[in-house]
């Protein structure tokens, strides 16, 4: 096994290794490296929407990495989902009353500031859309401020919220999300950084100002798009 550092990019870090190599991030945990075959691939591939499908200055991992945080209660019994602030219909359900809404089945890509990408996670969940119809969001909102366990928060604009492929996840893989990845439910925002899904997820907030969270309080960038590398602000 390699230890892999943050800082060290892969070119320099895949010299003398063997495509399927088990490294060991610094903190803990055991993770596959792609190919650099792969990687050339998901590099070459274009999304819909005309883009790379491997972002800029990303490498491929063939699992999800364990990012670390305070964990929330993982028991779907203490679970509760507060939606509210710019609405007309605030409400808080618990995991049974979620698991009863529309549940998607998504395919997507992972993208993480630290420079990881997986491909292909499959994930289970209500969309954040729905939620908010249910809520009757209020004209004036303009931000999404997920809220987690222990004060953590993340923002985005409403119009990256209400995308279909953004959803409050319950299920990774066809199983319940692993305890390292913020179980029962965490946010799930494929298309922007992965801190922008909050783990541990305790409520929804639509907001009528930008609310930075956590991370963007501390120099990380405020949108976080993977194909921008908007990494620090």
């Amino acid at each position: 096994m390699h230890e892999l550092k943050p800082s060290m990019g892969r070119r320099v870090f895949l010299g003398g290794l063997t495509v399927g190599t088990v490294i060991t991030i610094l903190g803990g945990g055991h993770y596959v490296l792609a190919s650099e075959e792969e990687e050339k691939k998901a590099r070459e591939t274009r999304r819909a929407d005309g883009r790379p499908r491997l972002p800029p200055g990303q490498y491929l991992l063939r699992n999800l990495r364990a990012m670390g945080g305070t964990e929330g209660d993982p028991s779907p019994g203490a679970f509760k989902l507060k939606v509210h602030g710019e609405v007309d219909a605030p409400f808080t359900i618990d995991f049974a009353e979620l698991l009863r809404m529309p549940q998607v089945d998504q395919t997507c890509d992972v993208h993480c500031v630290t420079k990881w990408t997986m491909l292909d996670a499959k994930w289970t969940g209500v969309r954040v859309a729905d939620l908010a119809a249910r809520a009757k969001v209020k004209p004036t909102a303009r931000y999404v401020v997920f809220e987690a366990a222990h004060g953590y928060t993340s923002n985005i604009p409403l119009r990256d919220a209400m995308q279909p492929n953004v959803l409050v996840a319950h299920k990774l893989n066809g199983g319940s999300i692993p305890r390292p990845h913020g179980p029962p439910v965490r946010a799930l925002v494929p298309d922007l950084y992965f801190w922008k899904s909050a783990k541990w997820l305790e409520g929804i907030k639509f907001v009528s100002r930008d609310e930075p969270g956590y991370w963007e309080t501390r120099g990380y960038h405020n949108h976080a798009d993977p194909w921008k590398e908007e990494r620090y602000g």
